[in-house]
């Protein structure tokens, strides 16, 4: 177990030393952007993604937001269960993140995916939509890349498969931006 669990960190710090810091910081300077111009933040994903994308959503809306003289405006659109669920019964699991879209974004918004396999149905389709409509698009991958990596403005792949490391690194991904707000470095 111990050779398993000393496999597994040092695995892990090989996922973290894959995010190029270059990408962060240009995801910094998007997000910065997005908050002088007063743009909305969408983020989703599903699974544990979608779990990193109602952390992230609240770490930009409260922590950095309390540090900045005006706030983020960002939703993760995992978090209304009964739109979720009316959306996903009446029309199709497929449109959960589109539809909501459809009511809220504008053009020059930030729609953020994260997506271990990259090919979620619903995120691809948010994802495409968002495009059509001249939101500035990222996705949060992992070295699956899979569909989204073609599709987003703006990718990071972790360059691990592994579906615990890619969604941990892509924490480290969200907590790097709402720090860099959070600790006046942005």
């Amino acid at each position: 177990m111990k050779n398993w669990i000393a496999d597994y960190i040092q695995s892990h710090k090989a996922a973290l030393d894959s995010v190029p810091v270059e990408s962060i910081n240009s995801l910094i300077e998007i997000f910065r952007k997005a908050w002088q111009e007063d743009r909305q933040v969408f983020i989703f994903g599903n699974g544990g993604s979608a779990a990193n994308a109602s952390h992230f959503a609240t770490d930009l809306g409260k922590g950095a937001s309390d540090k900045l003289s005006k706030r983020f405006r960002v939703m993760s659109l995992n978090d209304n269960t009964a739109w979720i669920s009316a959306i996903g019964n009446d029309y199709s699991y497929d449109d959960i993140f589109v539809r909501q879209l459809e009511n809220f974004a504008q053009p020059g918004d930030i729609a953020l995916t994260m997506s271990v396999s990259g090919n979620s149905p619903n995120l691809v389709k948010a994802i495409e939509w968002s495009k059509k409509k001249g939101l500035v698009t990222i996705a949060l991958l992992s070295e699956r890349g899979g569909k989204l990596a073609g599709l987003a403005d703006h990718v990071i792949a972790v360059g691990d498969p592994h579906y615990g490391r890619a969604e941990d690194a892509h924490m480290m991904i969200n907590h790097i931006i709402c720090y860099a707000f959070m600790e006046r470095a942005a």
